[in-house]
């Protein structure tokens, strides 16, 4: 009764997270969406904590209040800003819960084969009717745990199957573990909790990607050696050697490339739980690992796509990449105060506005609605232009923008608006570098050559909402700012929109 119970709970869980999942896709739909995910996590909780095995109730308890804690202390602490790397230090978690499932796993297989030897019977034995044969004593065998008694009745095929389903959650889950701390470090910067500082270049030892190769090869070997019955110590050989692929992998992206590095690591902690599930015989598991990694793998390749970046270079590490010296920027850069912009939005017709990282950092989204608000109330059309990666992170742009209060309908993709730029007149950039770059289009060494970026500098005058001269999180220089119909808005985004909105009164 309690399997049946279990079963069919998480049959509706796994519905609602792929409700959840299609959802997310909108912006309408987003909210409703992330309520499915909470029923769904709620129901799948409670049918694990009843279903069979249950049973250390007091540390289960303890344990999930000591999450809920950690958890609200995130959620009210953490600022939008700061959702690329909680995102990534989040995969982590999973990652390294894989990796104590798998030795787990691998120590019960151990703990099972002592007891059959202890008893005369050999853990895999097969009886002549096909049978798996228990050759425990049923006092011995009601003894251990659920997944022990599950172990217990396997036969020597499925005893490997197993075993390699352990070793490959182990792997993955080692990879995306250490991965996941490296991007976290390449997205926070100088803000980092890491007792270190990490580089947001791209960095690799000497050897390069030879190491990677090497320690992929010697990964290979330690799990043949495993499952060839050498013993345990092949698993922490095989796991330091996963740990180092996921630091050194991710230490070789630089940090223009940390959105997609997100999107991959969420899907490796995706096929990480789904080996999880395997170990384990959970179907859920199995069901939301899959969901996981796949749609993180797809975001992976749509981000690769408005990034212009080979999906198979950034799985590897920053295979490759454009090389030659760049073009030289000439002109320079003509500063605008708070009276020429005002005058320019009360004459324009056509205003867009592209939003990026800095804006988040200046928490001007709600300045930027007001804004946007009063030039409507004035006649003109206003929209919203974004690019797939704006703000280091999908979606990033649509979530600050949404909890402003900002209309749907006028918040457009790259994709919808880029045609549009010619025939605008104004278009104010808050807090954009790489997503505005021309470069992309017009230096074939630039790190970011080939590109699609959003042409703002087609408009008939461009803004750009910046606090210095500096060159951005990724440090390329961006031609824009030196073009003729550009002016550079000097100063922090919001304090910089706050002084516009009683000019247009």
């Amino acid at each position: 009764m309690d399997f049946g119970f279990t079963t069919a709970a998480y049959v509706v869980a796994a519905v609602l997270f792929i409700f959840s999942l299609g959802g997310l896709s909108g912006q309408e739909s987003a909210k409703r969406a992330v309520w499915y995910g909470i029923v769904g996590m709620a129901i799948a909780v409670l049918a694990t904590l009843i279903g069979p095995g249950a049973g250390l109730w007091l540390m289960s308890l303890i344990l999930i209040a000591m999450g809920a804690g950690v958890g609200y202390q995130l959620a009210t602490k953490v600022e939008m800003t700061q959702m690329p790397e909680l995102v990534a230090i989040m995969h982590s978690l999973v990652g390294l819960a894989a990796v104590f499932v798998g030795f787990n796993a691998d120590i019960m297989i151990n703990a099972v084969s002592a007891l059959y030897a202890d008893n005369g019977g050999v853990l895999g034995a097969v009886m002549d009717d096909g049978y798996t044969a228990i050759g425990l004593p049923k006092e011995v065998h009601e003894t251990l745990s659920t997944f022990g008694q599950l172990v217990a009745k396997k036969s020597g095929v499925e005893i490997g199957i197993l075993r390699v389903e352990l070793a490959l959650g182990i792997w993955i889950g080692a990879v995306t573990f250490t991965g996941s701390v490296v991007a976290y470090g390449k997205l926070s910067g100088s803000s980092s909790k890491l007792p270190f500082q990490i580089d947001t270049g791209a960095k690799q030892l000497p050897g390069g990607h030879l190491l990677n190769a090497g320690a992929a090869a010697f990964s290979v070997l330690m799990l043949i050696m495993y499952l060839s019955g050498s013993g345990s110590w092949t698993l922490i050989l095989l796991t330091l050697a996963a740990l180092f692929i996921g630091y050194h992998l991710i230490m070789g992206i630089g940090g223009a490339d940390m959105p997609v590095v997100v999107s991959m690591l969420n899907s490796y902690s995706g096929w990480a739980a789904a080996a999880i599930g395997f170990s384990l015989g959970n179907d859920l598991l199995i069901v939301v690992g899959a969901l996981v990694g796949s749609s993180g793998a797809i975001l992976s390749y749509i981000m690769c796509k408005a990034m212009n970046r080979s999906f198979i270079s950034v799985i590897l590490g920053g295979f490759g990449g454009a090389s030659g010296e760049q073009m030289a920027v000439e002109g320079e850069q003509v500063a605008i105060d708070a009276d020429g912009v005002a005058a320019a939005l009360q004459e324009a017709d056509s205003i867009v506005i592209v939003p990026g990282y800095g804006m988040a950092v200046a928490q001007a989204q709600t300045a930027v609605a007001e804004l946007t608000r009063k030039m409507r109330a004035a006649g003109k059309t206003v929209r919203f232009a974004i690019h797939p990666v704006a703000g280091r992170l999908p979606g990033h742009m649509n979530v600050l923008l949404a909890e402003a209060k900002v209309p749907y309908d006028i918040v457009l993709e790259m994709d919808e608006i880029n045609d549009d730029f010619p025939d605008t007149d104004v278009v104010i950039v808050i807090g954009s570098n790489d997503i505005v770059n021309p470069a992309a289009q017009d230096d074939p060494n630039s790190p970011i050559a080939g590109m699609p970026v959003l042409e703002v500098w087609k408009a008939k005058q461009v803004f750009v909402s910046k606090r210095g001269q500096g060159t951005g999180y990724s440090g390329i220089e961006n031609p824009l700012f030196y073009k003729e119909n550009t002016r550079m808005f000097y100063g922090d985004a919001k304090a910089s929109v706050d002084s516009l909105l009683p000019k247009l009164d």
